[in-house]
């Protein structure tokens, strides 16, 4: 008797609870993923729930879209359940531009990749490298690194056509003072290479060139964009030519004789 009063007890509180909690009775979580913000929020009105809806930034997806729901779809739930709604953010969070200085069009686009932005049109523009970043544009404008810009937007690219001249007319630097021969250089495209002193130099402002690697000779006027000239200076002492005996083309140059 002891034992069977036992198991009625427990049989008896068993499926009062289940009475009192309605176990294994509810309603289903309707389908809201995919769905706008507002339209989910009506059905869930509708059909007795609760909500509370947090946000997150996911590209290629409209704003306002619900991603995410718990519980999911088909859980029976009592009525009045809270519902969690996850929804893409109406406005995407501003990023830093990546340094796409001197970078290739591949590299590039697996560095936009990275930081959530995406290539948008591409133009060429006259250089030697082909396909080397030139200038990044944001609508429309010029922009540099570090540059904050919404995640997911589209950056334009300029770029080089390889095309570009690929050789350029070697200057003259003999008698040049140093300064007018590094302007010289760079003007032409050149690069500085190495920068020899010779004798003894007691005012390193006032040095003039007096041998050049490469130079212009009848049999080579032109090198390629980017050489490097190696130049030898000495002291020397800046005499003004007169304008009168000059050649047209030398008017505005200055000849240093050497000590």
């Amino acid at each position: 008797m002891a034992i069977i009063t036992v198991i009625a007890v427990v049989l008896i509180a068993f499926y009062s609870l289940g009475y009192y909690t309605h176990h294994g009775s509810g309603i289903p979580v309707p389908k809201l993923k995919g769905q706008s913000v507002d339209r989910a929020t009506a059905t869930l009105k509708e059909q007795g729930f609760d909500y509370k809806i947090d946000s997150v930034y996911v590209q290629d997806v409209a704003p306002g879209t619900i991603v995410e729901q718990d519980p999911d779809a088909g859980t029976n739930v009592k009525e009045g359940r809270v519902v969690y709604l996850t929804m893409v953010t109406l406005q995407a969070p501003n990023i830093s531009l990546p340094d796409l200085d001197q970078s290739s069009y591949r590299e590039a686009i697996a560095t936009l990749s990275n930081y959530g932005l995406k290539v948008g049109d591409t133009t060429y523009r006259s250089d030697i490298a082909r396909d080397r970043i030139l200038e990044v544009r944001f609508g429309g404008q010029v922009i540099k690194a570090g540059t904050k810009i919404p995640k997911g937007s589209r950056i334009d690219l300029v770029l080089g056509d390889g095309e570009g001249a690929s050789e350029v007319d070697i200057p003259e630097l003999v008698n040049l003072d140093l300064d007018a021969a590094r302007f010289a250089i760079k003007g032409s495209g050149l690069t500085i290479g190495t920068i020899t002193y010779q004798g003894s130099i007691t005012d390193s402002t006032n040095v003039v060139v007096v041998a050049q690697f490469p130079m212009k000779t009848d049999s080579l006027s032109k090198t390629s964009i980017g050489t490097r000239i190696n130049i030898t200076v000495t002291q020397g002492t800046k005499t003004e030519l007169p304008k009168t005996d000059a050649p047209a083309n030398y008017c505005n140059r200055t000849a240093y004789p050497h000590k």
